[in-house]
């Protein structure tokens, strides 16, 4: 009777016992997992709640966990291109200063990487318990399928297009004037101003197999349509290079010219105020002039009661987002450039209707009077106008009235040929400026 109850015990408790082993099962196949799994590099980076996967909030690991990048400066020139190449994605396309760093927490900060690394490991990095407090995250927008190498900046390269997880080079005969319209806007920059195969070197992967059907006005360029191409091989020399324009998000206001006014940067939505300490300044206005294309700094006026937040540059960079910048407070910068009145026009008239146009310009009847005007928009009252005359030395000034000067010619003969230019003087900003007209060929006929 013992035995058999025993026995009828038996199978009850294999069954019990069934859940338990199974779970154990579980926790040690977990734990195997667990441990298969190793933990990312020190000082790994990735971006978090981005829109893309080349866009988001930058993060280290550090120590056993994921904390801030953090700077007291935001340069897109250096640490947001190593940080971009490190994610295999293109060009820094911008950047803004994301949620402030847990104090107390641990943090990694970057100390002037050249911006040639591969990995911000290769850069000089700082770090420790509380680094980062009273600090930010940094909030970094890169290209995501194109990208331009071997430039002098951010804004000219040579056209690498991600394929299969690889960067290969786009063919001239493949590329044009419409593609190039959508790859400047895809990496942040003005509009196309060189297009040329063999501008920027050859690439040394592969070479782009398709052939871009953009029309122009794309964001991206993932969004335009592609075609197999016609011919499958490159001839080297043939690797499109471009250089695109900067961006419009630097200006000058307030001062009657785009070439002179106080500095303004287009920042996550809004123009924000530029400043600089006293020993910077001269070095951000130099960008800034380059940038809008007023050639040179002419002066840098003390005075600005404003305040902007803090712009550092080497005087260098090709546009002021290749500079460093603060979200702390100094005097606003005013800059004037030396191109920094407009271009006058030169214009012939006759009273009599004796000039025509002819295939190298006017052609004007000997015994004819005519006159030649010279004016300009009304940036500032005053100022004179010189006219140049290239077939002898003979000059003539007159001051600008109603911003124009109207010079009298009478009774037209041969020497009166030949090419007049006008000239725009005024004194402005304690300096002097000039700008010339373009040239006016005039040719004398019979009567």
């Amino acid at each position: 009777m013992t035995v058999d109850v025993f026995r009828s015990v038996e199978p009850q408790l294999e069954t019990d016992m069934i859940p338990a082993v199974i779970l154990m099962i579980l926790f040690w196949s977990t734990d195997l997992q667990a441990q298969s799994v190793s933990p990312p590099a020190e000082y790994s980076v990735r971006l978090v709640n981005g829109t893309t996967s080349c866009s988001g909030t930058v993060e280290v690991f550090y120590e056993g966990e994921w904390t801030g990048l953090c700077t007291r400066w935001w340069s897109m020139m250096r640490e947001n291109k190593v940080v971009c190449r490190e994610m295999d994605c293109g060009n820094p396309v911008s950047v803004s200063r994301g949620p402030l760093i847990e104090d107390g927490r641990g943090g990694v900060r970057l100390h002037r990487c050249s911006g040639d690394e591969s990995s911000i490991r290769q850069c000089n990095i700082i770090e420790g318990p509380g680094f980062c407090d009273g600090e930010y995250y940094r909030h970094v927008t890169c290209s995501e399928s194109v990208r331009l190498v071997d430039g002098a900046g951010l804004c000219s390269g040579r056209v690498e297009v991600k394929s299969n997880q690889s960067w290969a080079s786009v063919c001239e005969a493949d590329f044009d004037r419409q593609d190039a319209e959508v790859v400047c806007r895809d990496v942040g920059c003005g509009a196309p101003a060189a297009l040329q195969g063999g501008l920027y070197g050859e690439g040394e992967g592969q070479t782009w197999d398709k052939e871009f059907q953009c029309k122009g006005n794309e964001s991206l360029l993932l969004d335009c349509d592609t075609s197999d191409r016609e011919n499958n091989t490159c001839l080297p020399g043939n690797a499109v290079g471009l250089t695109c324009s900067e961006p419009d998000d630097v200006r000058l206001v307030g001062g009657g010219s785009r070439c002179a006014g106080g500095v303004e940067w287009y920042d996550q939505g809004e123009w924000r105020i530029v400043g600089a300490e006293d020993w910077d300044q001269r070095d951000v206005a130099a960008v800034v002039c380059r940038q809008l294309g007023c050639v040179s700094t002419v002066s840098v006026p003390p005075g600005n009661t404003t305040r902007g937040f803090r712009v550092s540059c080497s005087g260098s960079e090709s546009s002021l987002r290749g500079c460093r910048r603060m979200y702390d407070l100094r005097p606003g910068l005013t800059v004037i450039c030396s191109d920094l009145l407009v271009q006058p026009d030169i214009f012939l008239t006759d009273p009599m209707g004796g000039v025509f146009r002819g295939h190298q310009g006017p052609e004007m009847f000997r015994g004819y009077n005519f006159t030649i005007t010279c004016s300009t928009q009304p940036q500032y009252p005053g100022g004179s106008f010189l006219l140049k005359f290239t077939g002898s030395n003979r000059t003539q000034t007159q001051p600008a009235v109603n911003h124009s000067a109207v010079f009298l010619f009478p009774a037209a003969d041969d020497s009166h040929q030949g090419n007049y230019r006008c000239v725009y003087d005024n004194y402005v900003f304690s300096h002097n400026f000039s700008s010339e007209s373009e040239l006016l060929s005039l040719t004398i006929t019979g009567n």
